[in-house]
């Protein structure tokens, strides 16, 4: 109780708020580079993951390849990348990292919400005369938006706890509130900046709740 009560002292103080070190602008670089890779990942992710389920091939190998990702720390995906060329980009191998960490749940979701659509509506929708680009676009990709975007909800939120390692690498976020409170021995600042990160995830996770409560009825599963 008495290091809880120490960080929240921690936190209480607006000097700590201010600055380049200060929670703000730390609590801003943790988003702007969480928006950043899930973007990326949305991107890289979503289209394939997509195309592969409306061609029913292809897919299940695509998503074994991803989720081997999963097995491989992130952390040690970063290290290996600061010994490559990567590394004298900045923040470059910080975002490959999370980019690859961000994918397997990205693709799974959609891929197995794509393939989830009820055969005989697509079957209909193609006896209506539609094209393959019109059945994705206008049924399927409909039908399966709950599981898509349960699959960028799961990466958001996995993101907004990850990209505290962008630290390790000089990176900016949350995280490096968090080594230096290790470097100067500090246990209230360690423990604050571990209930910012966690505060955080609570937040977008409970965006993503209001906005499915928000959503039309069919973005939500509905008929």
């Amino acid at each position: 109780m008495n290091t809880l009560g120490a960080a929240w002292d921690w936190l209480a103080d607006p000097a700590h708020w201010s600055g380049d070190d200060g929670v703000r602008h730390r609590l801003l670089q943790h988003l702007v580079l969480t928006v950043v890779c899930l973007v990326i990942s949305c991107l890289i992710a979503l289209p394939v993951a997509l195309v592969l389920g409306h061609l029913g091939r292809g897919g299940a190998l695509a998503v074994n390849i991803s989720n081997v990702g999963r097995a491989v720390p992130t952390f040690a995906v970063l290290v290996l990348l600061l010994l490559t060329p990567v590394g004298k980009w900045g923040e470059g191998p910080t975002v490959v990292a999370l980019v690859l960490f961000a994918v397997p749940p990205l693709l799974t979701n959609a891929y197995v919400g794509m393939r989830e659509v009820d055969r005989s509506v697509v079957q209909a929708a193609r006896g209506m005369g539609m094209t393959g680009r019109q059945t994705l676009f206008h049924v399927e990709l409909p039908l399966s938006l709950p599981m898509v975007l349960n699959g960028v909800r799961i990466a958001a939120v996995q993101l907004v706890a990850t990209v505290t390692i962008a630290a390790l690498a000089g990176g900016g976020g949350l995280g490096r509130i968090i080594t230096a409170g290790f470097n100067l021995a500090s246990t209230p600042m360690v423990v604050a900046g571990a209930l910012l990160v966690a505060v955080f995830a609570l937040v977008v996770e409970a965006v993503f709740e209001v906005s499915e409560r928000l959503a039309p009825a069919w973005a939500r599963g509905g008929r």
